[in-house]
């Protein structure tokens, strides 16, 4: 959790959105003249005012979407402008929640926008996916193959597109992330989505419900985040918690990529050695990055080298009345 605290559902005040690190508000009118003191981007402004970050930018509220995390990392954090994952998370709220006065509504049209693209995306890159969601959403298309039959569980779930994307296809779903704000954002958003989806906060760690309670337990991009102890404790979390099957996913990075949080690479070589001091059937291969999938019970049709089960499509969204 973060020492300076997001607050996800907080309304900016006249447009602007301010807490301990950054001040974030969108371009109103003509692009300005650079001032001396100003870092200009394709997208954005950027000045310091005391230990604040200061940012105008100027992204539209119809292309306010995950992809901004590209246009973060492309245009402040990677060239070293900026740095720090707590940074990155404090930027992208006050981008989203500066695209409308009303924070449950800015948030919606960011889930919504999201969720279009990341189906756009599994369809095909002729249908007009782009960016940071066109990167995870073969992730996504990887999961729902995988999947047991029965019900799922999500650790670290972040955002929960991929939560709300399994939701949407009829499972019974619940996401779970240790963050309060996130989960908090997730449980206010998916009602207004017509999604049906269980929010829980727990340490992927440490998860209050009891042995061999469901049947998918999934770990997708999150291990990652975690030193090697921590990692280690929600593997074991995952198997005890998983009556059917544990799904993990990992990026293969040379380096640790600080922008998105990353704290450690890991290998195929890593996940095979997991998977096999589990004891129990497993596979590890590479698409998309680096996969594990363990068979904690082995009904017929379920093992992990066995047929991949297939998702219906999940339905399209209901419209914003709005």
């Amino acid at each position: 959790m973060s020492a300076a605290q997001i607050q996800p559902l907080e309304a900016p005040c006249d447009g602007v959105y301010r807490d301990e690190l950054v001040e974030v508000r969108a371009q109103a009118g003509a692009t300005p003249r650079l001032d001396l003191h100003t870092v200009r981007t394709p997208h954005f402004d950027l000045t310091a005012v005391g230990h604040r970050a200061v940012v105008v930018h100027r992204v539209p509220p119809e292309r306010i979407d995950d992809d901004l995390s590209g246009l973060l990392a492309d245009e402040l954090f990677q060239p070293g402008w900026l740095r720090g994952g707590e940074l990155f998370e404090h930027l992208f709220t006050g981008i989203v929640l500066s695209s409308h006065p009303d924070p449950v509504v800015a948030w919606e049209g960011f889930y919504r926008r999201t969720l279009d693209r990341v189906g756009d995306a599994i369809e095909g890159p002729s249908a007009g996916a782009h960016g940071t969601i066109a990167d995870y959403a073969p992730v996504y298309a990887r999961v729902e193959e995988l999947l047991a039959e029965g019900t799922v569980l999500e650790l670290g779930c972040c955002f929960g597109f991929l939560a709300l994307r399994l939701a949407q296809a009829g499972l019974q779903v619940t996401a779970s992330d240790i963050s309060p704000g996130t989960v908090d954002l997730l449980a206010a958003v998916a009602p207004r989505l017509g999604v049906p989806l269980t929010t829980r906060v727990d340490d992927a760690a440490r998860v209050h419900a009891p042995d061999r309670s469901v049947d998918n337990v999934l770990a997708i991009h999150l291990l990652e985040h975690l030193d090697a102890a921590h990692g280690a404790r929600v593997l074991a979390e995952a198997l005890r918690l998983a009556r059917r099957r544990v799904v993990v996913a990992v990026p293969l990075e040379d380096e640790a990529d600080a922008t998105w949080g990353h704290v450690r690479t890991i290998s195929l070589t890593d996940l095979d050695a997991w998977g096999r001091a589990t004891g129990l059937p497993y596979r590890v291969d590479d698409h998309h990055g680096g996969w594990l999938v363990v068979d904690v019970e082995d009904p017929v049709g379920a093992r992990a080298t066995g047929a991949p089960r297939v998702l219906r499509k999940p339905p399209t969204l209901p419209k914003d009345p709005a």
